[in-house]
């Protein structure tokens, strides 16, 4: 068995102690200024918890492959569709229509349906469109 010498020196430095004081101080220091940080009191607008009765507004008008049409998820004819919207029209007079054309659908059926929308004079249109995965 070797005894050590008592004057002899360390060869390594236990450094555990010193990282868990590390440890602690970094932990004091993130509750500190986080504490510190306050934010700016504003008085927010209370949500009503009632259901809203009014129905969207919008209505979207899908053309599909073969080219029928839809108003929102009802298959109509171009009649049909023209006579709806002027009651809808009739009821909000800015009335705001999409268009969702399938990839595939004649041009001319789209056209058709904007020619309408302009002889109906609804001037909220809008066109749906997927992103481009790049």
């Amino acid at each position: 068995m070797k005894v050590q010498e008592e004057n002899a020196a360390y060869d390594e430095i236990n450094i555990t102690p010193m990282l868990d004081l590390a440890y602690v101080l970094l932990v004091v220091f993130i509750l500190m200024t986080t504490a510190a940080v306050q934010g700016i009191t504003v008085n927010l607008p209370k949500a009503s918890d009632a259901p809203s009765l009014s129905k969207p507004q919008t209505k979207a008008i899908t053309i599909t492959a073969d080219g029928t049409i839809f108003l929102d998820t009802y298959p109509v004819t171009m009649e049909q569709l023209e006579s709806s919207l002027q009651q809808y029209k009739a009821v909000n007079p800015a009335l705001p229509v999409v268009i969702k054309g399938d990839a595939a659908v004649q041009y001319v059926n789209i056209v058709n349906v904007l020619a309408m929308l302009g002889k109906l004079d609804i001037t909220q249109i809008g066109l749906v469109t997927q992103n481009l995965v790049k």
